[in-house]
């Protein structure tokens, strides 16, 4: 049996936009800093986010157990997008773009 408390650990699901705000990417990471600056820097130049140019955070939330995080990862990553964007102006309500604060 797995018992979760509090955990020592960071784990993040984030929210990634494009400079005009047009595509939503959602992920999951141990060290946001360091992904933020491989979306930025495209380092797999076919993926989703390379091809779309995303690299704006937007929305994020802080886990202490992976499972936890993936869960929630895949909780985000089934809304629809009218859901995903109430659920990222809860949060940060102008949608600025948050990567400042990692990176």
């Amino acid at each position: 049996m797995i018992e979760y408390t509090e955990g020592i650990y960071n784990f993040y699901v984030y929210i990634l936009t494009n400079k005009h705000k047009t595509v939503l990417y959602t992920g999951v990471t141990n060290d946001l800093k360091r992904r933020l600056i491989e979306h930025k820097e495209k380092l797999n130049s076919n993926s989703f986010t390379a091809k779309y140019n995303v690299e704006f955070l937007v929305y994020y939330e802080h886990f202490g157990w992976i499972q936890l995080a993936i869960a929630r990862e895949k909780e985000i990553k089934d809304l629809k997008r009218d859901k995903k964007e109430a659920l990222i102006k809860e949060f940060n309500p102008e949608m600025e773009f948050l990567n400042s604060r990692f990176v």
